[in-house]
Protein backbone atom coordinates (compact mmCIF):
# COMPACT_ATOMS: atom_id res chain seq x y z
CA UNK A 1 0.00 0.00 0.00
CA UNK A 2 1.11 3.79 -0.77
CA UNK A 3 0.68 6.79 1.00
CA UNK A 4 1.59 9.27 -1.41
CA UNK A 5 -1.19 10.87 -2.23
CA UNK A 6 -1.38 14.81 -1.04
CA UNK A 7 -4.74 16.43 0.36
CA UNK A 8 -5.27 19.95 -1.59
CA UNK A 9 -7.50 22.14 0.84
CA UNK A 10 -8.72 25.39 0.03
CA UNK A 11 -6.91 28.33 1.53
CA UNK A 12 -9.06 30.44 3.85
CA UNK A 13 -6.96 33.32 4.80
CA UNK A 14 -6.35 35.53 2.17
CA UNK A 15 -5.25 35.99 -1.31
CA UNK A 16 -2.37 35.24 -2.64
CA UNK A 17 -0.33 36.68 -4.93
CA UNK A 18 1.99 35.24 -7.34
CA UNK A 19 2.28 32.25 -5.15
CA UNK A 20 3.36 33.85 -2.30
CA UNK A 21 0.43 34.17 1.24
CA UNK A 22 -0.03 37.34 2.78
CA UNK A 23 0.83 37.28 6.60
CA UNK A 24 -1.23 39.23 8.79
CA UNK A 25 1.00 41.86 10.54
CA UNK A 26 3.89 41.21 8.81
CA UNK A 27 5.67 41.35 5.24
CA UNK A 28 5.72 38.12 3.07
CA UNK A 29 8.59 37.43 1.04
CA UNK A 30 9.02 34.67 -1.65
CA UNK A 31 11.58 32.30 -0.14
CA UNK A 32 15.40 32.58 -2.32
CA UNK A 33 15.35 29.98 -5.31
CA UNK A 34 18.03 27.34 -3.77
CA UNK A 35 19.92 24.28 -5.37
CA UNK A 36 18.46 20.99 -5.36
CA UNK A 37 16.45 20.12 -2.65
CA UNK A 38 17.79 18.79 0.32
CA UNK A 39 17.85 15.06 1.06
CA UNK A 40 14.69 13.81 3.32
CA UNK A 41 16.07 12.59 6.22
CA UNK A 42 16.44 9.05 6.62
CA UNK A 43 14.26 7.23 9.43
CA UNK A 44 11.05 5.91 10.80
CA UNK A 45 7.49 7.80 11.92
CA UNK A 46 5.03 6.42 14.38
CA UNK A 47 1.52 7.25 13.92
CA UNK A 48 -0.97 5.76 16.39
CA UNK A 49 -4.64 5.54 14.85
CA UNK A 50 -6.47 5.25 17.98
CA UNK A 51 -9.23 4.91 16.08
CA UNK A 52 -8.59 1.95 13.70
CA UNK A 53 -6.83 0.19 16.68
CA UNK A 54 -3.31 -0.25 14.87
CA UNK A 55 0.25 1.65 14.43
CA UNK A 56 0.98 2.58 11.57
CA UNK A 57 5.18 2.51 10.54
CA UNK A 58 6.29 4.96 7.37
CA UNK A 59 9.23 5.61 6.09
CA UNK A 60 10.71 8.82 6.57
CA UNK A 61 12.25 9.63 3.30
CA UNK A 62 9.45 8.44 1.15
CA UNK A 63 6.51 8.62 3.33
CA UNK A 64 5.79 5.11 2.15
CA UNK A 65 3.92 2.42 4.32
CA UNK A 66 6.88 -0.01 6.30
CA UNK A 67 4.73 -2.09 8.33
CA UNK A 68 1.06 -1.75 10.17
CA UNK A 69 0.89 -3.19 14.08
CA UNK A 70 -2.76 -4.36 14.77
CA UNK A 71 -3.35 -3.54 18.28
CA UNK A 72 -6.19 -4.69 20.60
CA UNK A 73 -8.41 -1.66 21.12
CA UNK A 74 -6.83 1.60 21.53
CA UNK A 75 -3.61 3.70 21.35
CA UNK A 76 -2.92 7.06 22.07
CA UNK A 77 0.43 8.05 23.54
CA UNK A 78 4.23 6.72 23.65
CA UNK A 79 7.78 7.03 24.90
CA UNK A 80 11.24 6.52 23.84
CA UNK A 81 13.16 4.28 26.91
CA UNK A 82 15.80 6.74 28.50
CA UNK A 83 18.64 4.63 26.10
CA UNK A 84 16.56 4.95 23.21
CA UNK A 85 16.63 1.14 23.00
CA UNK A 86 13.02 0.53 22.92
CA UNK A 87 9.82 2.14 22.19
CA UNK A 88 6.84 2.06 24.81
CA UNK A 89 3.40 2.11 23.27
CA UNK A 90 0.12 2.42 25.32
CA UNK A 91 -2.69 0.53 24.21
CA UNK A 92 -5.20 2.24 26.89
CA UNK A 93 -8.48 0.50 25.69
CA UNK A 94 -6.83 -3.56 25.73
CA UNK A 95 -4.75 -2.22 29.08
CA UNK A 96 -1.59 -3.34 27.33
CA UNK A 97 1.68 -2.17 26.54
CA UNK A 98 3.75 -2.75 23.43
CA UNK A 99 7.26 -2.72 23.22
CA UNK A 100 8.78 -2.32 20.05
CA UNK A 101 12.37 -1.91 18.85
CA UNK A 102 12.09 1.87 17.49
CA UNK A 103 14.79 1.18 14.77
CA UNK A 104 13.12 -1.53 13.31
CA UNK A 105 9.58 -1.63 13.62
CA UNK A 106 9.16 -4.87 15.11
CA UNK A 107 7.21 -5.78 18.20
CA UNK A 108 9.06 -6.91 20.94
CA UNK A 109 6.95 -7.99 23.60
CA UNK A 110 3.43 -7.34 25.16
CA UNK A 111 2.36 -6.72 28.80
CA UNK A 112 -1.09 -6.30 30.56
CA UNK A 113 -0.64 -2.94 32.42
CA UNK A 114 -3.56 -1.08 33.83
CA UNK A 115 -5.21 1.58 30.95
CA UNK A 116 -2.15 3.07 29.87
CA UNK A 117 -3.05 6.27 28.57
CA UNK A 118 -0.61 9.11 28.49
CA UNK A 119 3.31 8.07 29.70
CA UNK A 120 6.58 9.48 30.34
CA UNK A 121 9.85 8.85 31.96
CA UNK A 122 11.43 10.88 34.35
CA UNK A 123 14.90 12.89 33.46
CA UNK A 124 17.09 10.71 35.58
CA UNK A 125 15.56 7.36 33.47
CA UNK A 126 14.62 6.06 37.18
CA UNK A 127 10.63 5.83 36.72
CA UNK A 128 7.78 5.54 34.17
CA UNK A 129 4.57 7.24 35.38
CA UNK A 130 1.22 6.54 33.49
CA UNK A 131 -1.58 8.27 33.92
CA UNK A 132 -5.16 6.20 33.55
CA UNK A 133 -7.78 9.14 31.95
CA UNK A 134 -10.49 6.33 31.78
CA UNK A 135 -9.59 4.97 35.53
CA UNK A 136 -8.82 8.11 37.30
CA UNK A 137 -5.12 7.23 38.84
CA UNK A 138 -1.53 7.80 38.29
CA UNK A 139 0.51 4.80 38.28
CA UNK A 140 4.32 5.24 39.26
CA UNK A 141 6.68 2.55 37.72
CA UNK A 142 10.36 1.90 38.25
CA UNK A 143 12.49 1.04 35.68
CA UNK A 144 15.64 -0.66 35.95
CA UNK A 145 16.54 0.11 31.91
CA UNK A 146 14.55 -3.76 31.25
CA UNK A 147 11.90 -4.41 33.11
CA UNK A 148 8.97 -2.18 34.97
CA UNK A 149 7.29 -2.76 38.63
CA UNK A 150 4.68 -0.52 39.64
CA UNK A 151 5.79 1.29 43.06
CA UNK A 152 2.88 2.99 44.07
CA UNK A 153 -1.27 3.76 42.44
CA UNK A 154 -3.11 7.44 43.35
CA UNK A 155 -6.79 7.96 42.98
CA UNK A 156 -6.63 11.43 41.47
CA UNK A 157 -10.15 12.36 39.93
CA UNK A 158 -11.02 13.01 37.82
CA UNK A 159 -9.90 12.00 34.33
CA UNK A 160 -5.74 12.49 34.74
CA UNK A 161 -4.49 13.19 31.39
CA UNK A 162 -0.86 14.75 30.67
CA UNK A 163 2.31 15.23 32.56
CA UNK A 164 5.70 16.91 33.18
CA UNK A 165 8.57 16.31 35.09
CA UNK A 166 10.52 18.41 37.24
CA UNK A 167 13.89 18.31 36.22
CA UNK A 168 15.33 17.03 39.32
CA UNK A 169 12.73 14.23 38.64
CA UNK A 170 11.87 14.95 42.21
CA UNK A 171 8.14 16.25 41.32
CA UNK A 172 5.89 14.70 38.39
CA UNK A 173 2.82 17.23 37.47
CA UNK A 174 -0.21 16.05 36.43
CA UNK A 175 -3.35 17.59 34.84
CA UNK A 176 -6.88 16.75 35.55
CA UNK A 177 -9.33 17.37 32.92
CA UNK A 178 -12.29 17.06 34.86
CA UNK A 179 -11.60 19.20 37.71
CA UNK A 180 -9.81 21.88 35.84
CA UNK A 181 -6.41 21.15 37.79
CA UNK A 182 -2.44 21.15 37.71
CA UNK A 183 -1.12 18.83 40.61
CA UNK A 184 2.14 18.33 41.52
CA UNK A 185 3.16 14.79 42.75
CA UNK A 186 6.14 13.88 45.26
CA UNK A 187 8.24 11.07 43.52
CA UNK A 188 9.54 10.33 47.19
CA UNK A 189 6.18 9.86 48.86
CA UNK A 190 3.97 8.86 45.69
CA UNK A 191 1.57 11.31 47.06
CA UNK A 192 0.12 15.02 45.94
CA UNK A 193 2.26 17.94 46.97
CA UNK A 194 -0.42 20.81 45.67
CA UNK A 195 -3.20 21.80 42.91
CA UNK A 196 -3.49 24.36 41.44
CA UNK A 197 -6.94 25.39 39.34
CA UNK A 198 -5.82 26.27 35.72
CA UNK A 199 -8.57 26.57 33.57
CA UNK A 200 -11.11 24.32 31.84
CA UNK A 201 -9.94 20.93 30.66
CA UNK A 202 -6.27 21.27 31.07
CA UNK A 203 -4.05 18.84 28.87
CA UNK A 204 -0.56 18.79 27.93
CA UNK A 205 1.69 20.58 30.09
CA UNK A 206 5.54 21.08 30.01
CA UNK A 207 8.34 22.29 31.81
CA UNK A 208 10.23 25.45 30.55
CA UNK A 209 12.29 27.86 32.11
CA UNK A 210 11.45 27.12 35.51
CA UNK A 211 7.38 27.48 35.13
CA UNK A 212 5.07 25.08 33.60
CA UNK A 213 3.28 26.01 30.48
CA UNK A 214 -0.64 23.94 30.47
CA UNK A 215 -2.59 24.07 27.11
CA UNK A 216 -6.27 24.92 28.42
CA UNK A 217 -7.90 22.69 26.07
CA UNK A 218 -11.50 24.11 27.03
CA UNK A 219 -10.34 27.61 25.92
CA UNK A 220 -8.16 29.65 23.91
CA UNK A 221 -5.10 29.63 25.91
CA UNK A 222 -2.28 28.40 27.86
CA UNK A 223 -1.42 28.80 31.47
CA UNK A 224 1.87 29.28 32.55
CA UNK A 225 2.13 28.28 36.23
CA UNK A 226 5.07 29.58 38.87
CA UNK A 227 5.40 25.90 40.76
CA UNK A 228 7.30 27.95 43.44
CA UNK A 229 4.14 29.98 44.32
CA UNK A 230 1.25 27.66 42.67
CA UNK A 231 0.14 30.59 40.78
CA UNK A 232 -0.93 31.19 37.22
CA UNK A 233 1.11 34.10 36.24
CA UNK A 234 0.08 34.15 32.87
CA UNK A 235 -2.28 33.51 30.02
CA UNK A 236 -1.20 33.67 26.54
CA UNK A 237 -4.02 33.30 23.80
CA UNK A 238 -3.04 30.56 20.94
CA UNK A 239 -6.53 29.45 20.00
CA UNK A 240 -9.97 27.60 20.97
CA UNK A 241 -8.98 24.04 21.96
CA UNK A 242 -5.33 24.35 23.42
CA UNK A 243 -4.78 21.03 23.59
CA UNK A 244 -0.57 20.55 24.26
CA UNK A 245 2.90 22.40 23.68
CA UNK A 246 6.12 21.05 21.66
CA UNK A 247 9.77 22.25 22.54
CA UNK A 248 11.31 22.79 19.01
CA UNK A 249 14.76 22.05 18.29
CA UNK A 250 17.49 23.70 20.12
CA UNK A 251 18.80 26.67 18.56
CA UNK A 252 22.63 27.65 19.37
CA UNK A 253 22.58 25.56 22.44
CA UNK A 254 19.71 27.99 23.45
CA UNK A 255 15.93 25.94 23.98
CA UNK A 256 13.61 26.12 20.72
CA UNK A 257 11.08 27.72 19.87
CA UNK A 258 7.54 26.58 21.14
CA UNK A 259 4.55 24.96 19.39
CA UNK A 260 1.64 24.70 20.72
CA UNK A 261 -1.59 23.05 18.67
CA UNK A 262 -4.98 24.49 18.69
CA UNK A 263 -7.61 21.26 17.96
CA UNK A 264 -10.94 23.40 17.43
CA UNK A 265 -9.02 26.36 15.89
CA UNK A 266 -6.80 23.66 13.48
CA UNK A 267 -3.33 26.25 14.54
CA UNK A 268 -0.56 25.98 15.72
CA UNK A 269 1.03 28.80 17.38
CA UNK A 270 4.33 29.48 17.86
CA UNK A 271 6.06 30.86 20.89
CA UNK A 272 9.51 33.03 21.57
CA UNK A 273 11.16 30.29 23.99
CA UNK A 274 12.17 33.66 25.99
CA UNK A 275 9.40 35.94 26.04
CA UNK A 276 6.69 33.46 25.53
CA UNK A 277 5.09 35.89 23.00
CA UNK A 278 3.02 34.13 20.27
CA UNK A 279 5.51 35.12 16.77
CA UNK A 280 3.63 32.67 14.35
CA UNK A 281 0.59 31.08 13.57
CA UNK A 282 0.34 27.96 11.08
CA UNK A 283 -3.47 26.72 10.11
CA UNK A 284 -2.92 23.07 9.34
CA UNK A 285 -6.37 21.80 9.07
CA UNK A 286 -8.31 18.81 10.99
CA UNK A 287 -7.44 19.62 14.43
CA UNK A 288 -4.15 19.63 14.17
CA UNK A 289 -2.89 17.24 18.30
CA UNK A 290 0.42 15.63 18.35
CA UNK A 291 3.98 17.08 16.99
CA UNK A 292 7.38 15.27 16.20
CA UNK A 293 10.31 16.88 14.86
CA UNK A 294 12.95 15.29 12.16
CA UNK A 295 16.16 16.72 11.82
CA UNK A 296 15.26 19.36 9.18
CA UNK A 297 13.22 21.28 12.02
CA UNK A 298 9.87 20.10 10.17
CA UNK A 299 6.85 19.68 12.19
CA UNK A 300 5.16 16.16 11.33
CA UNK A 301 1.71 16.50 12.76
CA UNK A 302 -1.42 14.00 13.27
CA UNK A 303 -4.70 15.68 11.92
CA UNK A 304 -6.93 14.24 14.27
CA UNK A 305 -10.34 14.84 12.83
CA UNK A 306 -9.08 14.39 9.20
CA UNK A 307 -7.48 10.71 9.42
CA UNK A 308 -4.11 12.63 8.04
CA UNK A 309 -1.19 13.57 8.77
CA UNK A 310 1.11 16.77 7.98
CA UNK A 311 4.36 17.78 7.24
CA UNK A 312 5.42 21.03 7.94
CA UNK A 313 7.95 23.16 7.20
CA UNK A 314 7.40 25.96 9.79
CA UNK A 315 9.66 28.35 7.46
CA UNK A 316 8.04 28.68 4.40
CA UNK A 317 4.85 27.63 5.59
CA UNK A 318 4.32 24.27 3.46
CA UNK A 319 2.15 21.56 4.21
CA UNK A 320 2.27 17.98 2.92
CA UNK A 321 -0.81 15.88 4.00
CA UNK A 322 -1.56 12.20 3.68
CA UNK A 323 -3.50 9.56 4.92
CA UNK A 324 -2.74 7.23 7.51
CA UNK A 325 -5.94 5.74 9.29
CA UNK A 326 -8.85 6.91 11.92
CA UNK A 327 -8.02 9.58 14.52
CA UNK A 328 -4.09 9.56 14.68
CA UNK A 329 -3.05 10.60 18.02
CA UNK A 330 0.73 9.94 18.74
CA UNK A 331 3.55 10.29 16.49
CA UNK A 332 7.26 10.07 16.79
CA UNK A 333 9.81 10.45 14.08
CA UNK A 334 13.14 8.11 14.44
CA UNK A 335 16.18 9.38 12.82
CA UNK A 336 18.08 7.01 11.36
CA UNK A 337 16.13 3.86 11.65
CA UNK A 338 16.61 0.73 9.53
CA UNK A 339 13.58 0.94 7.07
CA UNK A 340 12.38 -2.60 5.64
CA UNK A 341 10.14 -2.26 2.43
CA UNK A 342 6.63 -3.99 3.37
CA UNK A 343 7.27 -6.53 0.52
CA UNK A 344 10.76 -7.94 2.23
CA UNK A 345 8.87 -8.47 5.46
CA UNK A 346 6.82 -11.63 3.98
CA UNK A 347 10.06 -13.79 4.17
CA UNK A 348 10.97 -12.80 8.09
CA UNK A 349 9.75 -15.61 10.30
CA UNK A 350 11.09 -14.09 13.84
CA UNK A 351 11.51 -11.12 14.86
CA UNK A 352 14.47 -9.09 15.52
CA UNK A 353 16.84 -10.07 19.25
CA UNK A 354 15.02 -8.79 22.11
CA UNK A 355 17.13 -6.48 24.42
CA UNK A 356 18.92 -7.77 27.14
CA UNK A 357 15.79 -8.83 29.98
CA UNK A 358 13.00 -8.55 27.33
CA UNK A 359 11.71 -11.01 26.43
CA UNK A 360 8.61 -11.97 23.89
CA UNK A 361 6.21 -14.25 24.41
CA UNK A 362 6.51 -17.51 22.89
CA UNK A 363 3.55 -18.12 21.86
CA UNK A 364 3.59 -14.50 20.17
CA UNK A 365 2.81 -15.20 16.41
CA UNK A 366 4.88 -12.90 13.87
CA UNK A 367 3.13 -9.82 12.58
CA UNK A 368 1.39 -10.81 9.58
CA UNK A 369 3.28 -8.26 6.33
CA UNK A 370 0.81 -6.01 4.57
CA UNK A 371 0.89 -6.69 0.86
CA UNK A 372 3.72 -5.73 -1.26
CA UNK A 373 2.73 -1.88 -2.53
CA UNK A 374 1.38 -1.73 -5.61
CA UNK A 375 3.36 0.72 -8.93
CA UNK A 376 4.75 4.22 -7.83
CA UNK A 377 1.86 6.79 -8.63
CA UNK A 378 2.62 10.19 -10.13
CA UNK A 379 4.60 12.42 -8.01
CA UNK A 380 3.07 14.40 -5.39
CA UNK A 381 2.29 17.90 -5.51
CA UNK A 382 3.91 20.36 -2.98
CA UNK A 383 1.06 23.10 -1.89
CA UNK A 384 1.02 26.15 0.38
CA UNK A 385 -1.73 25.97 2.42
CA UNK A 386 -1.75 28.04 4.76
CA UNK A 387 0.91 31.37 5.57
CA UNK A 388 2.70 31.89 8.72
CA UNK A 389 0.92 34.75 9.93
CA UNK A 390 0.91 37.13 13.57
CA UNK A 391 -1.37 36.26 15.89
CA UNK A 392 -3.73 38.98 16.25
CA UNK A 393 -4.34 40.69 19.59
Amino acid sequence: MRLLRRSVLPLLLGPVLAGVPLARGRAQTAAPATGAAAAEPAGLVYVLNSGEANILVLDAATREEVRRIPVLREVHHLALTPKGDLLLIGDSGANEMLFLNPKTGVVVKREALSNPYHLGFSPDGAFLVITSLRRDQVDIYGWDGAALSLLGRLKLPDMPSHMAFSPDSKIVYVTLQGTRALTAISMETRQPLWSVDVGPQPAGVIWHEGKLLVGIMGSDNVAVVDPATQLVERRIKVGRGAHAVFPGPARDGKPGLLYVTSRVDSRISVLDPASLDVVKVLDVPGGPDCVSFDPQGRLWVTQRWLGRIALVDPETGTVESQRVGRSPHGILFEPGAAVTPVAAQASATAPAAAPVGVVAPAAAAPVAPEPAPAAAAEAPVRRRLFAPRAMPN
